[in-house]
């Protein structure tokens, strides 16, 4: 995993540029051999447009949702891509310039509209973005198309075609949801979002959507908020990108990266001002876990576990041992300072020694594992409470009744993450568990695909010249026994080739290729996504 690669070509800007989508599926040229069993769909999302009407979109998380699809069919392989139509996409394009504020990219009003109107569009309020380019998440028998502001988008997974915008705050008390909901066995989703508690001081709900129902109503009719955490801050409720979950606890992981409300609230009448703008870092609170039941559910508010600062987006897994310890590994980058100030397209899109320049200021990247006692009132003060035989992880009671936890490190080397975590989900989420599956960010670029073992820290790693693959997604041989036996999938750029992109399947044991599906399209940088069988 640490082999050091370098990138002197920066072929990786290619997956920074705008594409066109397709008319039809396009046929793949396969290499190898696919599984006979792997018949489906994997489906990602991500930017597609990173510019209109000779306007950039600035950030990493601005260009305009664009959703793919790998079909699997036949010993056949086709590809096949479309914008999502959210209000941002369809203004942009019918107007020809950025007309909804993204996360890192301000909109103007119109210039063509007289002084008078376009001071009343400055004060009418804030409009949040619907570019929902971050993932696909199933709800009932439904698939929508999401990022982490109020709205969704119900999609087709079969045409890609735009169905729906959902307003989640029609249905449940939530600024905003993360991308990263939990799916019960069952088809249950939870998932967590800032909210207004009590008193206007901000809040943390865990939301809970039924499976499908016998009737056929609309699962978020039903949805409902199961337990409310609270905030560190009054008004400034910390950047929130997923939580942990097991069949009892939730674990919620509140970091010093902070919305700062008021400027939030206030931005939209300040010419220029997007939603980086309102992060903040805060450089005193360190890190707070914290810890509710699910059933009943209930917000444990004597379990005050803290720890040193860091940034957190990506929960890998969460279990519970029988000894009375939850077990949180996490994808870290250590510090108050906030990642994505790291993820502007104008620095990742630099030549490949200023891309390394830039990566060094940013905060370094840690796979950790904390554990947590369930049971904190009979120990004593100043003692490890950490017994499991197998972590070198610590938490310590201290006087004023707070926990300090220390974490064991999985997994460290200078400016290579681990992110974009999978694990065999079905079998081991919520669990314990041997394998997380990753990719290697290289000074942020992607150019490896890791296999961790979070029980010896072994790893194993896929790595092509000048490739640059995305999240890969693991999915189970049919009746395997093994947690590792399995496919990974993941999809690949290789600018320069005669077909420069591809589907990659891995065999999850050995990180071995046992077959690509080659395109002659480039794709550009995809997020996150499911695999439909």
């Amino acid at each position: 995993m640490a082999r050091r690669v370098e990138h002197p070509a920066a072929g990786y800007k290619k997956i920074f540029e705008t594409v066109e989508e397709l008319n039809e599926p396009i046929s793949a040229e396969i290499s190898g051999v696919i599984p006979s069993w792997l018949g489906g769909s994997l489906l990602r999302m991500g930017p597609g447009l990173f510019e209109v009407g000779g306007e950039p979109f600035y950030h990493l998380f601005d260009g305009q949702a664009l959703i793919h699809k790998f079909d699997l069919k036949n010993g056949q392989v086709t590809y096949y891509r479309k914008f999502i139509r959210t209000d941002a996409y369809v203004r942009a394009m019918t107007e020809n310039r950025v007309v909804v504020t993204e996360f890192g990219t301000a909109a103007y009003p119109d210039p063509c509209k007289n002084i008078f109107s376009r001071f009343f569009t400055y004060f009418k309020g804030i409009e949040v973005t619907d570019n929902c380019l971050v993932n696909i998440c199933p709800i009932g028998e439904d698939f929508y198309a999401v990022t982490e502001t109020n709205y969704i988008t119900k999609v087709d997974p079969d045409s890609l075609e735009t169905l729906k915008k959902v307003d989640l705050c029609k249905y449940l008390s939530v600024n905003g949801a993360t991308a990263h909901p939990h799916i019960d066995a069952d088809g249950t989703v939870y998932n967590i979002g800032n909210c207004f508690g009590k008193n206007m001081s901000l809040a943390y709900n865990i939301v809970k959507i039924p499976p499908s129902q016998q009737d056929k109503s609309d699962p978020l009719e039903r949805s409902q908020v199961v337990v409310q955490l609270p905030s560190s801050e009054r008004m400034k409720p910390s950047y929130v990108h997923s939580f942990g979950m097991t069949d009892n606890y939730f674990v919620f992981v509140e970091q010093p990266v902070k919305i700062n409300l008021l400027k939030f609230l206030s931005a939209w009448s300040v010419r220029g001002a997007t939603y980086m703008d309102c992060f903040e870092s805060n450089e005193s609170m360190g890190t707070w876990f914290h810890l509710a039941t699910k059933d009943p559910a209930e917000y444990l508010s004597s379990h005050k576990f803290r720890t040193s600062a860091f940034n957190i987006f990506h929960h890998i897994n969460t279990y519970e041992e029988e000894q009375g310890f939850l077990v949180v590994d996490l994808c870290t980058w250590k510090g108050h300072d906030f990642v994505y100030d790291y993820l502007y397209l104008a620095n990742i899109k630099e030549e490949w020694e200023e891309v390394k320049k830039a990566a060094m200021r940013a905060p370094q990247p840690e796979v950790r594992r904390y554990v947590l006692p369930l049971d904190i009132h009979r120990e004593e003060q100043g003692k490890n409470l950490v017994s499991l035989p197998y972590t070198t992880a610590t938490a310590v009671l201290h006087s004023d009744g707070t926990v300090w936890l220390e974490p064991e490190v999985l997994f460290s080397a200078p400016r290579l993450a681990f992110e974009f975590p999978q694990i065999n989900y079905s079998l081991c989420g919520g669990k314990k568990y041997s394998f997380a599956y990753g990719l290697g960010l290289n000074h942020f670029i992607p150019d490896r695909i890791v296999k961790l073992n979070v029980q010896t820290k072994e790893t194993w790693v896929w790595q092509e010249e000048e490739c640059y693959p995305s999240e890969p997604l693991f999915v189970p041989t049919p009746g395997a026994t093994e947690e590792d036996d399995g496919v990974l999938l993941s999809i690949v750029v290789k600018p320069g080739a005669e077909r420069p992109g591809f589907l990659l399947v891995l065999d999850a044991m050995k990180l071995t290729e046992l077959a690509r599906a080659a395109v002659n399209t480039i794709i550009p940088v995809t997020f996150h996504g499911i695999y439909k069988p």
